[in-house]
C-alpha cells in the first residue's frame, strides 16, 4: 500500500481529494492538513508518507517552503505539487525546491491516478505541462553555465546544452556534426552516469545542479 499525505488550505478540495485517492487501488491517505507547518508538525510524531501532495498557496508555511523542507529532512518522501498555478515561475520554483512532479487542480481523474502510479513505480511524474515548461524556459541564448564539479567527457557538455532545447536528437547530431549513433552514445552515457531514464529527467538534473542558467 502506497501512503499519501496532503497539505491544502481549501477544506472542501482536501476532503474531495482524500475521498478520491482512497478509492484508488493500492493508495491510502494517512493524514491531511491545512498548511505546511501542520504537515511538518505531524511528521514529528507520525510515520512519513510515501507521497506528499503539496499545494503552493498556503498560510503559515507555503508549498515552496514545505517542499524544500521535505527534500532536506525527509528525502524518501516524493513530493508532488498540486496547484491552480500554471505559470512557468511557480513550476520551475517547485521543481528546484525538490518536487518530483507538478499537477494542476483541474487535472482529469484518470490523469491524476496515472500520476500517482508513475510516482509509485518510477519515482517521478513528468507531465506534458512540466516537459513543455522546462524545454521552453531552458532554451536560452546564453547556453549552459557550468557551476558544478561534475566531470564531462569530450563534448558531453555541448550535447547537454542541445538536449535542453527543442531540437530532436537527429537535429542535435547535425548541429554537432556527428552521427546519430554518436549522439545516442552521449545520451546513454549521461543517463548511466546520472542514473536517469529520460530526456526530461536529464533536463531536470541539469536544472537542479546548476548546469543550465535560467
Amino acid at each position: 500500500m502506497t501512503t499519501i499525505a496532503l497539505a491544502d488550505d481549501h477544506h472542501l478540495i482536501r476532503n474531495a481529494l482524500v475521498e478520491l485517492i482512497n478509492k484508488f487501488d493500492g493508495f491510502k491517505v494517512i493524514f491531511d492538513v491545512a498548511n505546511g507547518q501542520e504537515f511538518v508538525e505531524h511528521l514529528k510524531f507520525n510515520d512519513a508518507p510515501d507521497i506528499a501532495l503539496i499545494d503552493i498557496n498556503m498560510p503559515e508555511m507555503n508549498g515552496f517552503e514545505t517542499t524544500l523542507y521535505l527534500a532536506q529532512n525527509y528525502p524518501t518522501i516524493k513530493t508532488l505539487a498540486l496547484s491552480i498555478e500554471d505559470n512557468e515561475e511557480s513550476i520551475i520554483h517547485m521543481l528546484r525546491c525538490g518536487a518530483i512532479g507538478y499537477l494542476l487542480k483541474d487535472t482529469e481523474t484518470l490523469d491524476f491516478k496515472t500520476a500517482l502510479e508513475e510516482v509509485k513505480i518510477k519515482g517521478f511524474y513528468h507531465s506534458e505541462l512540466v516537459s513543455n515548461t522546462l524545454l521552453k524556459s531552458l532554451q536560452k541564448p546564453n547556453g549552459v553555465a557550468n557551476k558544478s564539479e561534475i566531470v564531462f567527457q569530450a563534448r558531453e557538455q555541448e550535447f547537454l546544452e542541445f538536449a535542453c532545447s527543442e531540437l530532436t536528437y537527429k537535429e542535435i547530431a547535425d548541429q554537432m556534426c556527428l552521427s546519430p549513433r554518436t549522439i545516442d552514445g552521449y545520451r546513454e552515457n549521461l543517463f548511466i552516469k546520472f542514473e536517469l531514464k529520460s530526456r526530461v529527467g536529464l533536463v531536470l538534473f541539469a536544472l537542479r545542479n546548476g548546469l543550465i542558467q535560467l
